[in-house]
Order: structure tokens, then sequence, then C-alpha cells
């Protein structure tokens, strides 16, 4: 495992971070409560010390398992938690609540399911157009004197909405999503790096598009996040990756590594990401993605994949 600062945060972080939005069982493929927590132990075993988490997250279940393996295990203080507010699930639905009150109501919810009296990291999950910016964010400056957090963040944002967050409190994390099929936030990134704000980026494997699972254009549930969240299961941009997996295939023959690993190499080689979450609900997953650290992509092969993406970049430019 390789770690790295946070920022300007002090908090020394994987630079590998487990995301929860599988684990916490909704929108995603069904894995026994056994299987999950025990994800979340092989992580901690694999030396990730990082965790990501939201209440969103299947109405708080997702933190209820992590809550439960670390208090288990007794780790709580060597591992660094990261969880979300201003988006509640409720009947299925995401829906965006940046206000005060709710924010403060989250908390105390995170905290009571993560089993924890404090939080690392805390983030606005999305902004709230309906709700004035200074008052979510004050929100979190009283939760931050009061000890519950430690660390303000933002997820989603755009660079105007960052900008706008800053004048009532000073933002140390964001988390945008940023892939090979998805860099469309990487100059918003780059300017977030440069501020010193710790970067985690989300979607790293594309949904799992870049895990090379998914060969056949198929059909998902509505609330199927591969058919709700993530446009790449769908034409035009399916074909489009399609293209580039038979690039990573070549890499992955010569290297004798999976594809996984080929697109997470590409994500940590870059220099303005802190760490990159990976959503990962089994034990093996979770020890494959691991052996990322063991080698890098050499020059060659990255110029390879970067001439792979131009006929996807250039499609989804269009979209």
């Amino acid at each position: 495992m390789e770690y790295t600062e946070l920022g300007k945060t002090q908090l020394h972080v994987s630079r590998m971070c487990l995301g929860t939005w599988g684990i916490g069982g909704a929108g995603w493929d069904l894995y026994s409560d056994e299987c999950r927590m025990d994800a979340i132990k092989a992580a901690v075993d694999c030396g990730i010390n990082f965790i990501d988490t939201a209440p969103a997250y299947n109405g708080g279940r997702a933190e209820k398992y992590i809550g439960q393996v670390l208090h288990k295990l007794g780790v709580r203080k060597e591992v660094i938690l990261a969880t979300k507010c201003g988006n509640e699930f409720i009947n299925g639905k995401y829906i965006r609540c940046g206000a005060a009150d709710k924010i403060m109501r989250e908390c105390e919810e995170s905290l009571h399911n993560l089993k924890t009296d404090y939080i690392d990291v805390y983030l606005v999950h999305w902004p709230d157009p309906n709700v004035p910016m200074e008052e979510t964010m004050d929100a979190l400056n009283t939760l931050k004197k009061q000890g519950k957090i430690l660390h303000i963040g933002v997820s989603n944002f755009t660079k105007e909405q960052i900008e706008e967050a800053e004048k009532y409190c000073d933002i140390e994390v964001y988390q945008p999503q940023y892939s090979m099929v998805d860099r469309k936030g990487e100059q918003l990134i780059q300017w977030a790096y440069a501020q010193r704000i710790g970067v985690m980026t989300y979607g790293t494997l594309g949904g799992g598009i870049l895990t090379g699972k998914y060969r056949e254009l198929k059909a998902y549930a509505v609330n199927d996040n591969r058919n709700r969240f993530y446009p790449y299961f769908k034409e035009p941009l399916f074909s489009k990756v399609m293209i580039l997996l038979r690039t990573m295939d070549q890499i992955s023959m010569e290297r004798n590594v999976p594809l996984t690993q080929i697109a997470l190499n590409w994500a940590l080689q870059k220099p303005f990401i802190s760490s990159c979450i990976i959503g990962a609900q089994s034990r093996d997953k979770i020890e494959e993605n691991c052996k990322v650290f063991e080698w890098k992509l050499n020059s060659d092969e990255i110029q390879l994949l970067e001439q792979a993406l131009k006929e996807y970049t250039e499609c989804m430019d269009e979209l």
C-alpha cells in the first residue's frame, strides 16, 4: 500500500480508499452481509486506512456495516472515515437536503451508525440549489466547532460552487468522479489540487465497465446504478468503451494483470489525485485491487491507452 497527505488536512491516507456505495446494497449486485463485512475487514488487512461512505448508501446501511466491523476489530482510531451529508435515500430515491437542521440530524445518525464520536472528513454529497450555501456551510462549521467532524469537504461541486462554499468555511477535500471514461472534471481537479485541496476520486472503474466483466450490451433494472447513474453501459458510449477494452486486453496479456489494475494504475499515476475510491464487495476483489501497487504502467503503455481514448473522448464530448 502507498500513503500520502490528503491536501492540507495533515491526514496520512492510503492512496486506495474503500468505497461503500455497493456495500450498502442498493442499486448494485447482491452480496451477503457476511461477504460485505468481510470486504471491509479485507481492506483493513491490506493496509487501506481510508474508507468512504454516506448515509445515502441504502439509508445508512453501509455506515452500519463499517461501524460494526471497525468496532469488532478495534481499529477505529487507525482508520480515517469520510462520510457525507445533504443527500438522503428515501423510498428508493436520492433526495438532496442541504438545510442546516437536516445536516445536524444526519451527522448524529452517521455518528451512531459508525459507532464513533467523530468523523474525520465530512462532505456535502451534492449541492442543494434550494438552500443558501451559507446555511449549509454554517452547519458544518458548527459541527466542526463541536468536534463532531474534523475536516470539511464537498463532492460533485463545480468550481463556482466550491468558491462560493469557501466564502463561509475552509474546504479541505474534494470528491469528484474521475476515470479513463470520465475525464470531464480533470481541469477542475487540477485546480483543486493546486489549492492544496485533497482530491479523492470516485468511479475509477467506471461503475465496473473498466473491469472487462461487461462485454455485451444488456438492459439493467430501472434503479440499477449501471442504468441510472453511469452512461457507459448504453450506446453510443458502450461500443466506444469496448474499443478501449481491446487495448487494455493487450496490456493485460503482456503484463499478466487484470484490467482492473490497469484502470487503477492509470488513475493512480495522476499526481493531482490523493486517493482513488474503489468500490468492492468481496475480499478477493479488494486483495486483487491492492496488488496494483506492485507495478506501474510505463510511458509506452500510457500512450497506447491515450490513443485508444481519443475516439471515446470525442464521442463523449458530443453528448
